[in-house]
């Protein structure tokens, strides 16, 4: 596979005496296809509001930026392998994997949300309706923990590697509904004909944080003061309203 490399700051930064100062470099894992989050565009280029995002940290940071595609399962393993040195990839903050990285602190919080064919008319909070239902998540994240701990043997799960997969299975009907991170249920389903929102968006855990390894404590402190900054100065405002209509800053 192709590396996209991004560099977050080009000209190095010059210190009394006129020697160069010595840049950060980072290597930053994403999960694509995740619209809107993480996605390749119609030139393949890697692009998304977490990938803008990181970009801005990463000129903040003053840090040269390595962007790695991750599927998702092997997420974590290759943190802890160093493959890269932080994930930002819509990773839920739980405590289960707060045992096994570091976070950042939460920078979004979305909800999960239903959506099924426009035929669907089940309550998705009547387990004895769905009862015998085939559900679809994205494997590891807190929308599979939800349903697995709320429908575990009343539903049938199906779990997939990428959102894409789990979307063409909704398409071929080989999934009555599906539970998924709402702005990607929204940008991959609603815009389809024949697709709706089916029952309530459901709030899940404490946020996204930004993952790494759990020795790496200045640089969360890093990460952290720049995403303070991207806060305040605006520049996160600027990018998130490229994707979304509404706010899902923390």
């Amino acid at each position: 596979m192709k590396k996209l490399i991004i560099a977050a700051s080009c000209a190095l930064a010059l210190v009394t005496g006129a020697t160069q100062a010595q840049e950060r470099d980072l290597r930053i894992a994403f999960d694509v296809p995740y619209e809107p989050f993480e996605y390749k565009d119609e030139n393949g280029e890697l692009t998304g509001f977490e990938v803008e995002l990181a970009e801005a940290m990463c000129e903040e940071m003053n840090a040269n930026c390595e962007f790695v595609i991750q599927a998702w399962d092997g997420m974590i393993p290759g943190l802890l392998a160093r493959k890269f040195d932080l994930i930002m990839s819509s990773m839920s903050i739980t405590p289960e994997r707060a045992e096994r990285v570091l976070f950042s602190e939460p920078y979004y919080n979305t909800p999960g949300g239903w959506f099924a064919r426009e035929g669907f008319s089940t309550d998705v909070t009547d387990m004895d309706a769905m009862k015998g239902k085939t559900v679809g998540v994205q494997r590891g994240t807190t929308m599979d923990t939800y349903v697995t701990e709320n429908m575990g043997g009343i539903v049938t799960i199906k779990r997939y590697t990428t959102a894409d997969d789990m979307v063409l299975d909704l398409e071929g009907q080989r999934l009555d509904v599906v539970f998924v991170d709402y702005p990607v249920g929204e940008q991959t389903i609603l815009t389809k004909e024949g697709f709706k929102e089916v029952g309530e968006p459901v709030k899940l855990g404490e946020g996204v944080g930004v993952a790494m390894r759990k020795r790496d404590t200045e640089l969360a402190e890093e990460v952290n003061a720049a995403l303070a900054t991207l806060k305040e100065d605006g520049t996160y405002d600027a990018i998130m309203k490229k994707y979304f209509n509404y706010d899902i800053k923390m």
